[in-house]
């Protein structure tokens, strides 16, 4: 229906500014729900649904993300990864949840008569949280004996990241063969896939698809896939897949960068992958594909021209990441480990 858009050099008590606030209740008529591209403290998502009237859902930046990635997952970890992350943001922001109920609660189950409704709700949401953890960890234990076995097994690890809806997902198929669901939307793919690869040497390798990055990612949300981020720990070379049509490209490589930075994995060898070569302008795809340099729209970055879609480019992708692997497993190993907080 909308956007509004306001610098502030600090957010309110109600995240918008005096002036902006009024329009939006000037138009309260127009729009039922607001989105906004920052996540609010507990107290601005209250105070700014008293200000509007409790006339319009006030939906944040995180919980639009949690919300489609419920969506998206589809295996038993990826309901548990999602699930946590989503108690996790709603434990402190129960209070609001329970405004207009301070009733006392009793029963079975709780501390008695004295205990209210949020207490209670309190008390089980986290033992939800505890639970869901728990859950978690035996995958991580799960996931932690199977990459011990690979490494029994010397076999080199190939870790496809990259800004959501890049088309990893499609590259990984186009190399592998693997039906792994593509479609274009975000966070497509919400669970690891790994699949044997065969290099033109004959060398096999394991490549793994995993989670699109996002700008101002959750940091619950990277606390809730720690499970799955740890596959790239594990990763002699990350292939870094980069839409090269999108009008933003330049700043979504950087921020998977930071991302990759954050989770400890700087260290890691990085190849570049130019993605999406057929849906550029005619005449703005410069060199053949599986050269480094083209033109419009993100003329400053470097890497493998390639077309997932139309399996342009495939062969020198392949024969870029040998020579980036027999680089890597040459060299002494990094001590990359994805953080804990």
């Amino acid at each position: 229906m909308g956007a509004i858009t306001q610098r502030l050099e600090r957010p309110t008590h109600t995240y918008l500014g005096k002036g902006k606030l009024e329009e939006l209740q000037a138009r309260l008529d127009s729009f039922d729900t607001l989105i906004l591209d920052d996540e609010l403290t507990p107290d601005q998502q209250r105070n700014l649904e008293r200000a509007l009237g409790e006339r319009a859902k006030v939906i944040d930046r995180t919980a639009l993300i949690l919300d489609i990635f419920s969506q998206r997952a589809r295996t038993r970890e990826g309901r548990l990864q999602v699930e946590l992350a989503q108690h996790q943001y709603l434990l402190p922001r129960l209070a609001g949840q329970w405004s207009h109920l301070e009733r006392l609660g009793g029963g079975i189950g709780t501390r008695g008569p004295g205990e209210t409704q949020i207490e209670t709700d309190r008390r089980l949401l986290r033992r939800k949280v505890q639970r869901r953890k728990a859950e978690l960890e035996e995958v991580r234990r799960h996931r932690a004996l199977y990459r011990t076995r690979r490494r029994d097994q010397e076999v080199p690890v190939v870790a496809l990241v990259g800004y959501t809806n890049a088309g990893k997902s499609t590259l990984f198929n186009a190399l592998t063969a693997a039906d792994v669901l593509v479609a274009p939307q975000l966070f497509s793919t919400l669970d690891p896939t790994t699949r044997r690869l065969r290099l033109p040497s004959g060398l096999d390798v394991l490549l793994t698809d995993t989670v699109g990055f996002i700008h101002k990612l959750p940091p619950m949300v990277v606390a809730a896939f720690r499970a799955t981020l740890e596959e790239l720990g594990e990763a002699d070379v990350l292939l870094h897949v980069v839409d090269v049509t999108h009008r933003n490209a330049e700043e979504q490589v950087r921020v998977v960068e930071s991302i990759l930075e954050g989770l400890g994995l700087a260290g890691k060898p990085v190849l570049n992958v130019l993605n999406k070569l057929d849906l550029l302008p005619e005449g703005a795809d410069g060199p053949a594909p599986g050269e480094a340099a083209f033109a419009a729209p993100a003329a400053h970055l470097e890497g493998i021209r390639v077309s997932a879609f139309r399996r342009l480019g495939l062969v020198a992708l392949l024969a870029r990441l040998e020579e980036a692997l027999a680089a890597a497993l040459q060299a002494p190993p990094a001590a990359a480990s994805v953080r804990e907080d």
